[in-house]
């Protein structure tokens, strides 16, 4: 895979590209003047119709955005370079006039001067491994607000706590169809619909745990990840997802800033440098799979729960954990 390089200024036109979900404003950049250059539609046509006019010594600029990889995509061999950059390094939110052709200049301008870093592009493994886990995390999502419906309905008819610890397994489901029976009319029709899409969606869920499994299986690195205390097989992907070629890294503290797991540190005049809370830039759910193996193992005898029984006292539990 290759390194992510610097991008320098250089002579020739750079493009930039506010991408919408139905046009692309365009803007370039020439000996260091802006101007507007219409905007295309954000289709296959619109983008093919794009590419068509761009020059072999242009580079093109886009912030990342959901439909950022696709166009880049289709762009890439089309020009000197397409650079894909983070919203927090162009400074174009935090503008006090924001608008789509504003903000197309901005990073056109800023392209030519030389002052963007590209982020990394991810290959098709990883691209693909994070479509896999994002589809994995709605579909969870959605199973927790069925399941948060029949908490309400227990709720709302005062039921209390069902008789076993999981309300969802076989006990508790049987639990609850006797329940269904004495329950008002309404509140039978949201119980059984609940549990329709609680049984639709683990199905969903395991079909894609099984692909991920799957394409984790033909991964040395997963394999690798899979050795560690409290490291499952969704926890492996979801770390390799965000991190991609870990070679791209110098050292841990690197990676370590790139996860968001750096303390924050506050320091001014003559007062000593205070550290804070994590910073928590970058992947949210590489952090939760972090956070994941960590509980899972402090649960199971062993040194790292008694270290974690020696400093927990320090602070929050979710913080030493």
């Amino acid at each position: 895979m290759s390194k992510v390089q610097p991008v320098c200024r250089w002579t020739g036109r750079a493009i930039g590209l506010d991408l919408h979900r139905d046009f692309c404003e365009i803007a370039i950049c020439e000996e260091g003047q802006s101007y507007g250059a219409g905007r295309v539609a954000m289709t296959a046509e619109g983008i093919e119709a794009l590419a068509d006019s761009l020059l072999p010594s242009d580079r093109v600029v886009m912030e990342v955005s959901s439909g950022a990889w696709e166009v880049a995509r289709r762009l890439e061999g089309r020009c000197q370079r397409v650079v894909v950059v983070s919203p927090d390094d162009t400074g174009i939110a935090q503008a006090r006039a924001k608008t789509d052709k504003l903000d197309a200049r901005t990073l056109a301008s800023l392209l030519w001067r030389g002052e963007l870093e590209a982020v990394w592009t991810p290959d098709d493994r990883v691209r693909v491994l994070r479509r896999r886990l994002h589809r994995r995390e709605q579909l969870v999502r959605a199973r927790t607000r069925a399941k948060n419906e029949v908490h309400g309905v227990l709720m709302r008819t005062l039921q209390g706590k069902p008789p076993c610890s999981d309300m969802f397994g076989v006990k508790g489901r049987r639990w609850l169809e006797q329940l269904q029976q004495k329950l008002a009319v309404e509140e039978a029709e949201t119980l059984e619909s609940a549990l329709r899409q609680i049984d639709f969606l683990d199905r969903e869920i395991e079909q894609v745990e099984r692909t991920v499994a799957q394409q984790m299986l033909d991964s040395p690195e997963a394999k690798r990840l899979l050795t560690v205390p409290g490291v499952n097989v969704i926890a492996a992907a979801t770390f390799l997802a965000a991190v991609g070629d870990i070679t791209r890294f110098r050292d841990s503290r690197k990676l370590i800033a790139y996860l968001g797991l750096d303390p924050r540190v506050r320091q001014s005049g003559d007062h000593p440098a205070r550290p804070g809370r994590i910073s928590k830039r970058g992947s949210a759910q590489a952090r939760w799979a972090l956070v994941e193996a960590a509980w899972s193992v402090v649960q199971q005898p062993g040194p790292l729960r008694a270290f974690y029984e020696r400093i927990k006292g320090r602070g929050s539990v979710g913080g030493t954990v």
